[in-house]
């Protein structure tokens, strides 16, 4: 590298963007890149294998088992789904279906082969659920606890600052709570192995555990700083709504979310394209800083399955060679 750049953890920064994306999955790492995703998971040993399950916090360390998909972006159907916002909404869909259909295979990987595998209508549900509890923790429950206290407040100007902080409160404790949950530490490593193989390759490095231990478990796009952008995003969404009737204040919370995230892709978009600039990492800060609570160091054979994950893309596809109009919408979280 010309230049060395380093983010908060005091690890390299690669100076450029591509059109690599991931998501830590239980045992192992998925890794999209714009015609194709891939998901490489760590086997059990037979004897890591304990009623049925593996130990959480101990992990796996067999083979490692890749599998690769063709992928065609939802983006390309339409014109109007490429166009700014928009394209950031279909982009998150897209992602979604892609991370619980990586987190099914991670999940049946960690299974003894005479168990029956986890159903995708059981899939779908978790899916459906967990969309209803985000938006209810974090749009929905915030307006609902400022409006018990809106005749006091007797301000628009007061109630959306109260209700903005209230939300963002509620975000970070939920963060924090997440990053105590010891079940969740090799998650969380296999969070910061992607990162950092994501960088190594954006680095033009050659792509070996050794070589993207010197790199960031930080990242310009992660998916952590793409939901802390959301928070900030929202209150200046709701802002000029004002004070109607308690019923039209949540309704507008729900029917917000679309638009929020779309902003929200925008912005971090664009902070991954001009992470150079000492100005935009700035802004980029609060959301690296609370990436330390969701990443965790990587070992080796971490790294390893991160690195699989990514050659089965890159011996499909060279993400770098794609078109202005193939990588709209792929760049959306490392």
């Amino acid at each position: 590298m010309a230049e060395e750049t380093r983010l908060p953890d005091g690890a390299l920064m690669a100076q450029r963007d591509a059109p690599v994306g991931g998501q830590a999955v239980m045992e192992g790492v998925m890794m999209r890149g714009v015609s194709t995703w891939a998901v490489a998971v760590r086997k059990p040993l037979p004897e890591e294998i304990i009623d049925g399950e593996v130990d959480a916090e101990k992990g796996a360390h067999g083979e490692i088992e890749i599998q690769t998909f063709p992928l065609v972006s939802w983006t390309k159907r339409r014109k109007a789904f490429r166009w700014p916002i928009i394209r950031g909404v279909v982009a998150l869909a897209e992602s979604l279906n892609i991370g619980f259909k990586a987190l099914s295979i991670s999940a049946n990987a960690q299974l003894p082969e005479e168990e029956e595998d986890i159903s995708g209508g059981m899939w779908v549900g978790t899916v459906f659920v967990s969309m209803l509890l985000a938006i209810g923790l974090f749009f929905v429950i915030p307006v609902g606890l400022t409006s018990l206290i809106k005749d006091e407040l007797n301000s628009a100007f007061l109630f959306w600052a109260v209700e903005g902080v209230l939300r963002t409160a509620i975000f970070l404790g939920y963060i924090l709570l997440l990053s105590r949950i010891r079940d969740l530490r090799r998650v969380f490593e296999y969070h910061g192995a992607e990162h950092k193989v994501i960088s190594c390759y954006e680095a033009d490095d050659e792509l070996t555990p050794a070589r993207a231990q010197l790199y960031s478990r930080l990242h310009p796009r992660c998916g952590t700083s793409f939901l802390l952008i959301v928070m900030i995003v929202a209150i200046f969404v709701f802002a000029p709504l004002g004070l109607p009737a308690w019923y039209w204040l949540v309704a507008s919370r729900i029917i917000g979310v679309p638009l929020i995230a779309g902003l929200s892709f925008e912005v971090i978009k664009w902070a991954g394209r001009n992470r150079s600039k000492p100005w935009v990492r700035k802004l980029m800060y609060p959301g690296l800083m609370l990436q330390k609570l969701t990443t965790r160091e990587p070992d080796e054979e971490e790294l390893e399955v991160a690195i699989a994950a990514l050659n089965a893309v890159l011996a499909v596809e060279d993400p770098r060679n794609a078109s202005a109009d193939d990588i709209v919408g792929v760049e959306l979280v490392a």
